[in-house]
């Protein structure tokens, strides 16, 4: 009965350990739309589960849900990972956008309010809140800002989660050529059918971005986003969809540990969802160095991450994309509640700024996203330089003591570095 009515199987088993652990969840919807029933396996008499917490979403079609490591009260560390059977993509394609706007709108929900309840965040400063429309461009949204004031005690200084969504655009021949470009590249690989954009043809867009510039510089600056683009055929009414997004940390001060435990959430998150030895993870850190780059300056921006474009929706892709918003704020906050008490000084200080003046460098010159809504037609310049940090600083040819963390961490933002191997050991 649970199986067959199971929309989704989790498995949990452990990893780098040989002590056998076996878990199995059936979850179920039954009568009501938030009744849930959970079963879990008899487990070795040696091992008692201590601890578990559920997270559950139902949305109107489909649900997924997160969970905290168990505790086991056994000598080994034993860590489990999900082992996730593919989530089942709605057949029409305005039913994929559809319900991917409804997860990103579900999604921005729960980011604020785990941000707003952060211990980090002392005086419960609240994110505002501007719904905002665009009748001329068919488009959408509601921008969350929180900006707290120099009296306020909060671990951001400025942050933005926004949704946008657009529907009924028209490609013009400069973004259709750009997109056919990329086209041709996944025709080649086998990738989708022959269908290419083209001038003149429609489409929609929805994303969720986040942009997190924190009070204190020994904790990073954290931006991430997901996305889908479907485009509509004038000629033939076919329709294809991709998702984009990604996930990256531009730190001031290095901690290595925190950097590699970053990375590596999200190689074991791609690893999980592919199955391909890494491959996919190496490829979307490549990606995220190469796009996060200044060539004026011939440096990073941050430390990385994951980044993507254009990957074709499909059941694996679409689950994956979901999976990838739900590790955001796991994959920051620890950071935040490990270095936000840290105490630093005036000089300590000045150096961050002078590293979002990099970063408002890269948006202007080189973001895509940035550029495309400077030249869209009645630009919205308000969501549009939402990412902006609230205080930057620029130093005439700003000399760096050799030997110094600040020199440490431009060896790294000149010359990326593999923080974990592409696969799990």
């Amino acid at each position: 009965f649970f199986e067959q009515s199971c929309p989704q199987l989790q498995l949990l088993q452990p990893v780098e350990s040989k002590t056998w652990v076996y878990c199995r969840l059936f979850i179920c919807r039954v009568f009501f739309p938030k009744t849930v029933i959970i079963v879990v396996n008899k487990m070795r008499p040696s091992f008692l589960l201590t601890c578990s917490v559920f997270f559950l979403d139902f949305g109107s079609r489909h649900f997924s849900f997160a969970f905290f490591t168990p505790k086991i009260n056994n000598k080994e560390n034993v860590r489990f990972n999900s082992l996730k059977t593919d989530e089942a993509l709605p057949k029409n394609v305005d039913d994929i956008f559809d319900s991917f706007a409804e997860f990103l709108t579900d999604a921005q929900t729960k980011i604020i309010a785990a941000i707003e309840a952060h211990e980090s965040n002392a005086d419960k400063v609240q994110f505002c809140s501007d719904a905002w429309t665009n009748d001329e461009t068919s488009s959408r949204g509601l921008t969350r800002v929180i900006q707290p004031t120099k009296n306020e005690d909060c671990f951001i200084e400025k942050g933005a989660v926004s949704t946008t969504f657009l529907e009924n655009g028209i490609l013009s021949a400069e973004r259709a050529k750009a997109i056919q470009g990329r086209r041709a590249k996944q025709v080649k690989s086998g990738e989708g059918d022959s269908f290419t954009p083209a001038e003149g043809d429609t489409y929609k867009a929805a994303a969720l971005s986040l942009v997190l510039h924190t009070r204190s510089p020994m904790v990073p600056t954290f931006r991430s986003d997901v996305r889908i683009f479907v485009v509509r055929s004038k000629e033939t009414g076919q329709s294809l969809a991709w998702f984009g997004g990604g996930a990256d940390l531009t730190p001031y001060y290095l901690y290595d540990e925190d950097i590699r435990e970053f990375h590596e959430r999200y190689r074991n998150l791609c690893n999980d969802h592919f199955e391909d030895n890494g491959k996919t993870y190496h490829d979307m850190k490549q990606m995220c160095d190469h796009y996060f780059y200044i060539p004026a300056r011939k440096e990073h921006r941050g430390t990385g991450g994951i980044f993507w474009d254009d990957m074709i929706a499909t059941s694996k892709t679409y689950a994956f994309t979901k999976a990838v918003a739900n590790e955001w704020m796991p994959s920051w906050l620890g950071i935040v509640s490990k270095r936000n008490s840290l105490p630093y000084n005036d000089q300590q200080r000045q150096w961050q700024l002078l590293r979002r003046g990099r970063y408002l460098e890269f948006n202007l010159l080189y973001d895509r996203g940035v550029r495309f809504g400077l030249v869209a037609p009645n630009p919205r310049i308000e969501g549009i330089m939402v990412s902006a940090p609230p205080l930057i600083a620029w130093e005439y040819n700003h000399e760096i003591e050799e030997g110094s963390d600040e020199a440490r961490i431009m060896e790294i933002l000149k010359a990326p570095k593999n923080w974990v191997s592409v696969s799990q050991e």
